[in-house]
């Protein structure tokens, strides 16, 4: 009889398969860590502080900023869930402010995280990734968390808008880097998601029921998104149904980037 402890939850599009998802200790990295584990999937969760990941999930505690570390905590990982067929690159900060508003040491420090952690975790991932790949065509892939201010023009976003392009391009370089060893790269871009993040926007504005409003009316859906719905985004991309998709910018934003309704009667 096998020693192995039973896992109660019933098979999912993501069994057999393991997940890292970075920044997965609140937000949208926790409900994207989440769905993982109710899909199937053995699940890391890599993050400065990881006690908000959900139950189940491997908690490794490292900074995105910090090389050696995101190294070696990508190493417990795959030791840990014995493979990685799934990298979601989720850790992130914000930004508020023109391009005025932000001294060079800040600009550094967030595309320091928004980017290069990205670049690090990646980095650090490959060669598992690659083993993976090279045994389960069309299950193995790397999912960004991007954001709609890639592609459209928000004020008061300078930086992070910066950041967030150079993610949407990053992915698209990283899809054909890596086509032809099996790995599929895509990203997701959110609009405004109800996170603990823009929790504490709000919290710092002068009327914050009123940047509510403003942020839900800017949205064409009247509401932000949710994490929940933007994790059910990245578990489509990372998904082997999904094993056709590459260098794809999924949209999660009520439909703020592609729809131009007239005001409403």
């Amino acid at each position: 009889m096998s020693s192995a402890p039973h896992d109660e939850r019933p098979p999912g599009d993501f069994a057999g398969m393991a997940a890292l998802v970075t920044g997965g200790g609140s937000g949208i990295g926790a409900a994207t860590a989440a769905l993982l584990l109710a899909r199937g999937a053995r699940v890391a969760v890599l993050d400065r502080d990881p006690s908000g990941a959900p139950a189940g999930a491997i908690r490794i505690r490292a900074d995105v900023t910090a090389d050696a570390a995101v190294r070696a905590a990508v190493d417990e990982a795959v030791e840990r869930l014995g493979a990685l067929h799934t990298l979601v690159g989720n850790a992130g900060i914000g930004a508020v402010g023109t391009v005025e508003d932000h001294d060079d040491a800040e600009w550094a420090r967030v595309l320091d995280v928004n980017v290069l952690g990205l670049v690090r975790t990646a980095r650090a991932a490959l060669p598992a990734l690659r083993r993976t790949a090279a045994g389960a065509p069309g299950r193995v892939s790397v999912t960004h968390t991007c954001s709609i201010a890639a592609t459209a023009g928000l004020p008061q976003r300078a930086l992070y808008s910066a950041s967030k392009g150079a993610v949407l391009s990053l992915t698209l370089a990283m899809a054909a880097d890596h086509l032809r060893e099996g790995i599929r790269v895509n990203c997701v871009n959110p609009g405004t998601a109800d996170t603990p993040w823009v929790g504490r926007l709000l919290d710092a504005a002068d009327d914050p029921d009123a940047e509510r409003a403003a942020l839900r009316a800017r949205q064409p859906m009247g509401r932000l998104v949710t994490a929940a719905e933007v994790a059910a985004a990245i578990a489509c991309l990372a998904s082997p149904a999904a094993s056709g998709i590459t260098g794809t910018a999924l949209a999660v934003d009520g439909g703020m980037q592609g729809l131009r309704l007239r005001p409403a009667p």
